[in-house]
């Protein structure tokens, strides 16, 4: 687990500009075959709750899941981690709206056949809808963000918007929320409930 995490942090100094160096030493010693690309933090909360949920171990698996900071990421990231790099599998996840950066940058680092998983609207969305509205505010009590909550949903602009709209505006309002939201929806789903693109995300690798 800590070369992957290793792994993950210099492939990031990588996207930035930096030396590839390190992260082609640490893929060698984690034995990393395959990179998940996500486009947030929210999206590799969830998918790290889901895999615990299932009892996998990623690392261990040879899966490194990595948040890109942004769809527009994604060919950078495929050119250092796809076929003119590393040589990984790769596998994206991604919002309906960002679909379009996922198979540009795919197909610019020559990956004939990827596999990317598709959100309706955004991952957050995936998760209101699968849970259920009432069950999403079950957890923002339990989180002691009912006050928040309320006061979010006196704003005017709240008013005309059905409640699934509502919670996902929420979830987004402040930093670390959306984080912290996207692994405890995934942990409170039973695994009959879990969206599909999370799902065949996990399935395929």
């Amino acid at each position: 687990m800590a070369d992957i995490r290793a792994f993950r942090d210099e492939v990031e100094r990588w996207a930035a500009g930096g030396g590839g160096e390190a992260a082609r030493e640490l893929a060698g010693r984690s034995g990393v075959r395959t990179a998940l690309l996500l486009e947030g933090l929210s999206d590799l909360a969830a998918v790290e709750a889901l895999a615990a949920g299932q009892g996998r171990d990623l690392a261990a698996e040879g899966v490194c899941a990595l948040s890109m900071g942004g769809a527009m990421s994604v060919a950078r990231y495929a050119a250092l981690l796809g076929p003119p790099g590393l040589g990984l599998r790769l596998v994206g996840l991604c919002d309906v709206g960002e679909e379009g950066f996922y198979a540009r940058g795919l197909r610019r680092a020559g990956v004939a056949d990827p596999s990317v998983f598709v959100c309706a609207a955004d991952l957050e969305d995936e998760l209101i809808r699968a849970l259920g509205t009432e069950g999403v505010e079950e957890a923002v009590r339990a989180e002691g963000d009912l006050r928040a909550w309320q006061t979010f949903l006196h704003q005017p602009a709240q008013h005309a918007r059905p409640r699934q709209q509502q919670l996902r505006r929420f979830l987004g309002t402040k930093k670390g929320r959306k984080i912290r939201y996207g692994r405890l929806l995934t942990e409170a789903l039973t695994p009959e409930r879990v969206p599909a693109p999370l799902k065949d995300l996990l399935a395929a690798v």
